[in-house]
């Protein structure tokens, strides 16, 4: 079973990178986990005094997670044109672990016009020794729908197919990585 975590970068109630994620999880192959992180919101600002001993419990959780997965999946919104402080901070809080080092990693987008964030975020994990998957590209367009809409648009069977195949392309990456 390949072990997955998915990380959206936005705090919404509703937000449309929330839902991609939880999409993912629930349209994942068989051979597939996919656990989304909740924590975002609970993770205290990152002080590289508070790491060791005195990392906060919900980073603690966030870096365990991510050490344990075999792969991370993050859809982020922009703000901006950057990475929203949430998910900096996040990825932050993995900056001197081992966690993030050959982790093989995957961006998946619930919105178009995010170009600059994803650009930046790439950057930011690229430089962090992610492994970044950039064969497949997984883009819903859930900007500016409502709940209800989302649902109804990730419940379309060609968006399941694609969300399965895209889950599938990147698992077969964390395969050939390790």
């Amino acid at each position: 079973m390949i072990e997955i975590i998915a990380i959206s970068g936005s705090l919404r109630a509703a937000s449309t990178n929330s839902a991609l994620v939880a999409a993912l999880a629930a349209n994942a192959p068989a051979n597939c986990r996919v656990e989304v992180y909740d924590g975002l919101g609970r993770l205290p600002i990152f002080n590289p005094d508070d790491e060791g001993e005195r990392t906060p419990p919900e980073a603690a959780r966030l870096i365990e997670m991510v050490t344990q997965a075999d792969g991370v999946v993050v859809s982020c919104p922009e703000y901006a044109h950057g990475v929203p402080g949430g998910m900096k901070n996040a990825l932050d809080w993995l900056v001197s672990r081992d966690a993030a080092v050959g982790k093989p990693a995957m961006l998946v987008h619930a919105s178009p016009r995010s170009l600059y964030a994803r650009a930046a975020l790439a950057e930011i994990m690229r430089t962090m020794s992610f492994a970044m998957y950039e064969e497949g590209t997984l883009e819903i367009a859930l900007l500016g729908k409502k709940p209800a809409e989302m649902e109804a648009i990730l419940s379309e069977d060609a968006n399941r197919r694609a969300i399965r195949e895209a889950v599938r392309g990147f698992a077969g990456f964390i395969r050939g990585q390790t």
